[in-house]
């Protein structure tokens, strides 16, 4: 039997509960910034370091420091995509691998390269 004072689950903790919030840098503006608004203001849980990555890219013309990109680039035609997550990216090049029987080049500034083929 529940204890009256039991007012059931809580959800989780808010940006306000949160005392370290994540920091980045970007050497080209000299600068660092915390995730409080991507956090607080924008909601975006997780995909905070991303959402910023994305806006600082957005507004500067660079990434900060510590992102890149995933790079998609097809061998036989214009059509390339960059995303922030290799399976983004991985999704992009095997659909288009599928749909134009073109190979596609995934790089990431940390990994080899993989060439993605229409699936047999």
């Amino acid at each position: 039997m529940p204890n009256e004072r039991d007012e059931g689950p809580t959800g989780p903790p808010g940006p306000d509960d949160v005392e370290d919030v994540p920091t980045i840098t970007c050497e080209r503006c000299d600068s660092e910034w915390d995730l409080a608004y991507e956090l607080e203001e924008l909601a975006v849980g997780n995909q905070a370091l991303e959402q910023f990555a994305l806006d600082h890219q957005r507004h500067t013309g660079h990434f900060p420091d510590g992102v890149s990109t995933w790079q998609a680039d097809c061998r036989q035609c214009p059509e390339s995509v960059q995303r922030l997550d290799e399976r983004g990216a991985r999704r992009w090049a095997q659909t288009h691998a599928r749909h134009t029987d073109h190979a596609v080049e995934l790089t990431h500034a940390d990994e080899e390269p993989t060439l993605i083929e229409r699936a047999e």
